[in-house]
């Protein structure tokens, strides 16, 4: 059958179905063996994975990260996901990449179905094809010239075009499913289907039987006999199967489904047409919600439009199956729409019962950006008042936010390392430095937004400034440190930003308290939005897709919660550090009385912080002298567990364990020791092995010094210094929103001014360009103008 549909006549078509052909030659008595299906598996770009699929059907999921949980699935393909876009022929890569993500789910366990559209496509390529060569033929026998392009092909009927084209396109789906081992089944089926109680039942049982034998069933709408759809009957609680949405819709809630997606050619449902002004793209769907959105024309293809399928959509989350509505055809993410879907990820309208307390993270953002507007345009002497506010606040409020904060602790214990519950812990002593930080940057906050930075006389009359300005919506994400919310919130306030906050699950309780003190202070001027709490079960990835709500992603946390952020923030700007490689090199010249004091602050008073020493690199000339024995007796004394660098075991007849790699950010009281033979040696070894983090030279030779110092590519550079010096509080920015490693924008700790970017301003008097052409009657001056002096009290 294949071979014959195959050779029909369309050459084009056959010459892209042979290598299908080819590898499924064997019968089909010769099935795949288990070893093939791992051979599929390991080149298949999805990941195998398993999960717990077992679930009580009745109720759909409420939140879309409980989708993983789907056991039963239905994937419902339009025409404009199958149909190619002339409209003649299918998207045959299109289909394959779709066959393969069902196929991954399937061989995880999951019972998936197919609806699809495509035998009236496929059914029209073929005809025309032979329409044309019938043409061809009887022209050639009459005029002996063949002249294709000018034959006219007449209109062709649909039902004709589906029993043409429904073997094929079901052929072509047992080639591509045959290749991951998997048995296809073809069910078609009429409105009467379902209304006969007996053929209900029958389509009932086999649906049941095929996927208790892992078969999957691929489901069509008899579209070469199909009547047309009685008018309203749908109206009493049963959906009448007018198109493939409401079939798809129909055999999800027949089948007890607990998940339906309805791939179509847009992102997934919107507020207005697509296309149109303003039109935004629905996160979330609710029943009830229809009268918020306009619904546009239907598709190029097919039978129903937007408005069909949210109407399908909510007659099956009515019958317990949760639906998402997400765009099959776009080339970046048709292959991997399906399993994004399932793995919980925020892709096209996920429909849901269940509406959450508070806004969703969209309408955070939109709040977020309004509130920071208003915040940016208020006096500096405002903006210092709700800072002071928030600083009292933390103090006179301490025994609140100390009762959230054990709440935490106490949830937290067993679950978390030591040093994250160190990083989750509050005391009186963390709030009363948080005041004072707050305090100092209300006082550096008074000259930041609006200060001129540049003035320039274009020409007579026509002056430019350049001024500072926020950057408009910061996206912060942090673990465990609550006392990083309200100091990002003083740096957001200062610098007039609007701020989305979203801190871990472990500080729930602390960070929920600081935040309602936040918009307490904020409220003094009316700015309460500006600052946003993501409560909502987003994950982080789907934030970091947000590109037209935020301008900036901060991450604080873990260098792995860093790449994490960075690998998915699409079109967003990531500031932070991926790692925090800090070395300390004691130079031949050395103080014996500061390296061990300058070591054991580095390293033992706080291993967990990204500026905690890593490296020691200690001069060649320095082994087997009292100094290098009591840097090592201290290192014992502190229970530091020490790696040997290669050269440093070589010189060692019993040495520790030989390090790994020299690219290591252990993170707590570890320490690898390395020797070098100068100064450039030490310089060459942090820039192949560092992280741009923090770097320290000890040495009481100044001109050393000053080489290390000037010489080493690094945020932060010190002499005779702990790299714990590397923080924002310590700096004296009074906080930071992170530490930066990268070379555009900020670099190293980030305060106030690391938060602001510039817009130029341009004041004329009717200046045109033309009058400063060649013949014009005006020129450029471009005279520095003096810049007003900055207030520093």
């Amino acid at each position: 059958m294949l071979r014959q549909i195959c050779c029909s006549g369309f050459q084009p078509f056959r010459q892209r179905l042979l290598p299908w052909l080819q590898s499924t030659a064997l019968s089909r008595s010769h099935r795949v063996q288990p070893s093939a299906i791992r051979h599929v598996r390991s080149w298949s770009n999805i990941p195998f994975i398993t999960v717990p699929l077992s679930r009580t059907h009745g109720k759909s999921f409420a939140h879309r990260s409980e989708l993983k949980h789907a056991k039963r699935i239905v994937v419902k393909l339009g025409s404009a996901v199958v149909t190619r876009g002339d409209e003649c022929g299918l998207a045959l890569g299109r289909l394959a990449s779709i066959v393969e993500q069902v196929s991954v789910l399937q061989n995880q366990g999951r019972e998936m179905m197919l609806v699809t559209s495509g035998a009236v496509a496929f059914g029209k390529q073929r005809l025309r094809h032979e329409i044309l060569l019938s043409q061809s033929v009887r022209q050639a026998l009459h005029s002996g010239q063949n002249q294709l392009k000018e034959m006219a092909i007449p209109v062709l009927e649909a039902r004709a075009c589906a029993a043409a084209g429904q073997s094929g396109l079901m052929a072509l789906y047992e080639a591509m499913f045959t290749q991951y081992s998997i048995c296809a089944a073809q069910i078609l089926v009429t409105n009467l289907d379902f209304h006969d109680e007996q053929k209900r039942r029958n389509l009932n049982g086999t649906l049941h039987e095929l996927l208790r034998m892992n078969i999957v069933p691929i489901v069509n709408t008899n579209d070469a006999v199909v009547p047309p759809a009685e008018p309203n009957s749908d109206l009493q609680g049963v959906i009448s199967v007018k198109d493939n949405d409401s079939l798809a819709a129909r055999l999800a809630v027949e089948m007890k489904t607990d998940l339906l997606i309805v791939l179509s050619d847009v992102e997934g449902l919107f507020d207005s047409p697509p296309g149109s002004d303003d039109a935004k793209l629905i996160d979330i769907f609710y029943p009830g919600d229809q009268q918020s959105v306009t619904f546009g024309t239907k598709s190029r293809v097919g039978m129903g439009g937007m408005e069909a399928k949210v109407k399908a959509a909510l007659w099956a989350l009515q019958g317990g199956t949760s639906v998402v509505i997400a765009n099959g055809t776009h080339p970046k993410v048709s292959g991997h729409v399906i399993t994004d879907i399932v793995e919980g990820k925020k892709v096209g309208t996920f429909f849901s019962e269940v509406k959450p307390a508070g806004p969703t993270v969209e309408q955070q953002g939109e709040m977020a950006r309004s509130g920071g507007r208003m915040l940016a345009t208020l006096e500096p002497e405002q903006r210092a008042e709700i800072i002071h506010h928030l600083a009292d606040l933390l103090t006179d409020q301490r025994e609140e936010i100390l009762l959230a904060n054990k709440k935490d602790l106490e949830e937290a214990e067993g679950r978390l390392a030591a040093p994250l519950l160190k990083r989750l812990s509050l005391s009186t002593s963390k709030l009363n430095s948080l005041a004072i930080g707050l305090r100092q940057i209300a006082a550096s906050s008074q000259d930041s937004v609006g200060r001129v930075l540049r003035r320039t006389r274009i020409a007579k009359n026509l002056e430019l400034e350049q001024v500072t300005v926020p950057i408009g919506v910061l996206l912060v994400i942090f673990e465990s440190r609550p006392d990083c919310l309200p100091q990002v919130a003083a740096l957001a306030i200062a610098s007039g930003n609007g701020l989305l906050l979203k801190g871990g699950k472990e500080a729930t309780h602390s960070n929920r308290i600081l935040h309602l003190l936040a918009q307490e202070a904020l409220s003094i001027h009316g700015v309460k939005e500006a600052i946003q709490l993501v409560n909502t079960r987003e994950e982080v990835e789907d934030l970091c897709r947000l590109d037209k709500m935020i301008d900036l992603i901060i991450p604080r946390g873990s260098s792995q919660l860093v790449r994490d952020i960075q690998k998915a923030a699409k079109g967003i700007p990531v500031m932070g550090h991926s790692e925090g490689i800090c070395h300390m090199y004691v130079d031949s010249e050395a103080s014996v009385d500061k390296v061990t004091r300058l070591v054991r602050d580095s390293k033992c008073e706080y291993p967990a912080a990204c500026n905690a020493l890593e490296t020691l690199l200690i001069h060649r000339d320095l082994l087997r002298t009292p100094l290098f024995d009591q840097i090592i007796d201290m290192l014992r004394v502190e229970q530091v567990k020490i790696h040997a660098g290669p050269k440093f075991a070589s010189y060692l007849t019993f040495s520790p364990s030989e390090v790994k790699s020299l690219r290591t950010e252990y993170g707590d009281l570890e320490l690898c020791i390395e020797v070098v033979d100068s100064v450039q040696e030490a310089i060459d070894h942090i820039h192949k092995y560092g992280s741009s983090h923090t770097d320290v030279i000890v040495t009481e030779n100044e001109k050393t010094a000053e080489f290390f110092l000037q010489h080493v590519d690094s945020a932060c550079v010190f002499w005779n210094a702990s790299t714990r010096f590397s923080d924002g509080y310590r700096f004296g920015l009074g906080a930071e929103v992170g530490i930066s490693t990268s070379r555009i924008h900020a670099r190293g700790p980030v305060g106030l001014e690391g938060l602001l970017t510039t817009k130029w301003l341009l004041r004329g008097q009717d200046h045109v360009v033309s009058d400063f052409s060649e013949h014009g009657s005006l020129k450029y001056l471009h005279e520095n103008l003096p810049v007003p002096q900055r207030n520093t009290n």
